[in-house]
């Protein structure tokens, strides 16, 4: 079996905005079911890690595109595993067409947890440290890794939320692309008519529930770049609790 797994998908009407080109949450959905696909198939995927009380959960992502595809479009999504620690893998993607054109690149950190605890733990006491041999050192991933956000406390609060069932994975958090598409919806359509986004950066900190309150605070940081601060308030306990970070960058459209 190959380290690079190779998966086409379509890009359905329902998955595409009103300009007709794939909703950037749609493609990472895609992109986390490569994950998925890849790992299974070389036997440390989700299906046999719920089983021993363990998971993948999303640590980091960034998705740079050039361009999205377009509705009814087939494209294919390569993914392999960069490099394996301890409690984080690095897993990198690409995005092309058919006709071989690459779309874009994405980036991404995971850590394995135990379901039971909600804690990191050791990749390598799965089979043995097998991940090991699907490592792929020589195919470049073009884009920069993710970076930290750094935020000043001046970021203005944009907009308030509750989390509802929809929001929720079978880890019982808030989906990660969930963040994604919330913070993308800071903008509104004429917005998207002018621009479009040239690279989505976010790092998770803390899980969100049912029931919580989710604040947004957003700052520019650049001609064309916002950074978004993610806030939750606990249902239970009422305190508040930084749960992720975010980093867009626009381009404007020709």
């Amino acid at each position: 079996m190959d380290s690079i797994g190779k998966y086409e998908f379509i890009a359905e009407p329902f998955h595409c905005d009103f300009s007709g080109h794939l909703c950037l949450g749609h493609l990472g959905n895609q992109m986390l079911n490569a994950a998925d696909f890849h790992s299974t198939d070389r036997g440390f995927g989700m299906k046999y890690l719920m089983n021993i009380h363990r998971s993948w959960v999303l640590s980091r992502l960034a998705i740079e595109m050039t361009s999205m595809p377009e509705q009814y479009e087939r494209f294919t999504v390569e993914t392999w595993v960069e490099d394996a620690m301890k409690f984080f893998t690095q897993r990198n993607f690409q995005v092309s067409g058919n006709d071989g054109k690459i779309y874009g690149y994405g980036r991404s950190v995971w850590a394995m947890i135990d379901t039971e605890t909600r804690q990191p733990t050791d990749i390598y006491d799965i089979d043995h440290g097998a991940i090991n041999q699907w490592i792929v050192k020589d195919k470049p991933c073009p884009i920069e890794k993710g970076d930290r956000v750094k935020m000043s406390p001046n970021a203005e609060l944009i907009r308030s939320i509750d989390i509802y069932y929809h929001d929720i994975d079978i880890n019982g958090h808030v989906n990660s692309i969930k963040y994604i598409e919330h913070v993308i919806d800071l903008w509104d359509i004429q917005w998207f008519r002018e621009h479009r986004i040239k690279r989505f950066d976010i790092a998770y900190v803390a899980e969100t529930h049912q029931g919580d309150k989710l604040h947004f605070y957003r700052e520019q940081t650049g001609e064309q770049t916002y950074c978004i601060r993610l806030v939750k308030t606990d249902q239970n306990t009422h305190q508040d609790t930084e749960v992720c970070r975010c980093k867009i960058s626009f381009s404007t459209k020709l």
